[in-house]
């Protein structure tokens, strides 16, 4: 199979539901993707309108009631979570609207973690190279609690590239950030996505913020409300 041809991400007739008080609460109706390699992708919504448990599904982080998600050639729903996780440790990186960062590490160390988890032997130098690229070479012996909000953020994103993913998840990256420091993160997410052909997952309820984006669609009460505009078009 040609691999340039294939999306990288794709949803077929994805459905998900919730059992509440009130019974069935239904939070994806029938979501249909397709996201190749080298795009950004924005989904778009309001608080409720079922972007981030789109995003948990498309990641591999829950399964889906109804339908099926393939990412690089792999039905999730198909495989077990160790099989899922083993997966994203391989091709997906993340990005979240909290940093989640770890107190007690510094931020060299922080960006580490996930190499040496995968027992890397050249964790130390990967992560320096990793800091150096967000701008935080010379913050690398910082704790957290000693970083802005804004150089967290980057100590996140330096973490989640460090493995240089072919699939970067950003849910409301900015959130939590004021306007000029959102701006130059959502900057250093796009280089990233030039730069290194890193493909772009965008969750978003930000319209100005998604129209930097190739493609995307927005949700509305769990449903497909409309494509975005091609910007490449």
């Amino acid at each position: 199979m040609n691999d340039s041809s294939r999306p990288l991400l794709q949803a077929c007739d994805v459905s998900k539901s919730v059992s509440g008080p009130e019974g069935r609460l239904d939070i994806l109706r029938k979501i249909n993707l397709q996201i190749h390699a080298g795009e950004s992708f924005a989904i778009v919504g309001a608080s409720g309108s079922g972007k981030t448990t789109l995003l948990g599904l498309l990641a591999g982080l829950d399964t889906p009631d109804q339908g099926s998600i393939q990412l690089h050639g792999h039905a999730l729903e198909q495989l077990d979570e160790e099989a899922r996780a083993d997966l994203r440790r391989r091709l997906v990186g993340f990005v979240f609207q909290s940093f989640h960062l770890l107190p007690a590490l510094t931020a060299e160390e922080n960006v580490m973690l996930p190499l040496e988890l995968e027992g890397s032997g050249s964790a130390r130098a990967r992560a320096r190279e990793a800091l150096e690229a967000v701008g935080l070479g010379a913050r690398r012996k910082h704790y957290p609690a000693q970083l802005s909000g804004g150089e967290q953020q980057r100590v996140a994103i330096a973490r989640a590239f460090v493995h240089r993913p072919q699939l970067l998840f950003a849910d409301e990256p900015t959130g939590n950030l004021d306007q000029r420091t959102g701006h130059h993160i959502c900057d250093l997410l796009f280089a990233l996505n030039r730069d290194h052909r890193t493909t772009l997952v965008l969750v978003t309820h930000d319209a100005t913020l998604a129209a930097r984006c190739n493609r995307g669609l927005e949700l509305e009460e769990g449903r497909v409300l409309a494509p975005l505009k091609d910007a490449s078009a």
